[in-house]
């Protein structure tokens, strides 16, 4: 038997079961016709000169779906193709831990789920697989319209006019010294008339002393 006969023939009979040593990244992807898409396998151990598998599942997995051998990663060879597939259409490359399928000019053919394998002793262990969906247009998120709600109309109360400039002008500032001035004067005539006034009554009073000892001389003569 070929060996790639027998590759199809282990992974067909392979329970199919995710493993996280070989982690594929992502895990669905949506590309549009004649674009580019890229898949990644990593390993969490070290393979050494172990190959590693690429394989194509067309349906969703059952009892009649099964695996197509894509391509390899050869540490020696590098990309090895499997038979009737594009070579042109497809490469393998690595990059450190990572193994990376490179599709070129997809097709809605092209669409399946795609999963990197290794062969161990005597187990075959897979990735989680990765779903690519070819198709013509890519979907658009629409925006959600928004509706425009109505502003609410606010009164408000006319402000009042502040003035500007110097608060006084030269003529206020005239009538309120001569106020001042005149208040002044006032004072100062009040007190003199009230001063004025005292003194006249002192001397009264003083008048009125002397007078009876006046009176009393003229007597004693």
């Amino acid at each position: 038997m070929r060996p790639r006969l027998w590759l199809l023939l282990a992974a067909q009979l392979a329970v199919v079961r995710g493993s996280s040593v070989l982690q594929q990244t992502p895990a669905y992807i949506q590309v549009q016709t004649n674009k580019m898409a890229m898949l990644s396998c990593e390993a969490k151990i070290s393979l050494g000169n172990m190959r590693i598998y690429w394989l194509r599942q067309r349906q969703a997995p059952s009892s009649d779906s099964h695996h197509e051998f894509l391509a390899l990663w050869d540490s020696t060879k590098g990309t090895v193709h499997g038979e009737e597939v594009e070579q042109e259409k497809i490469a393998v490359f690595r990059d450190a831990s990572r193994f990376i399928l490179n599709l070129t000019s997809v097709k809605p053919e092209d669409s399946g789920i795609y999963f990197c394998m290794i062969i161990g002793s005597p187990e075959l262990t897979f990735g989680k697989g990765t779903q690519l969906s070819v198709v013509d247009f890519l979907p658009t998120t629409a925006q959600p319209t928004k509706k425009s709600t109505p502003k609410k109309r606010v009164c408000r109360l006319p402000r009042p006019a502040t003035q500007k400039g110097p608060l006084c002008s030269p003529i206020t500032l005239g009538l309120l010294v001569a106020g001042v001035l005149v208040l002044l004067v006032s004072l100062g005539v009040a007190i003199h008339l009230y001063c004025r006034r005292r003194r006249a009554r002192l001397r009264f009073i003083k008048h009125l002393r002397l007078h009876p000892l006046e009176k009393r001389s003229r007597l004693d003569y």
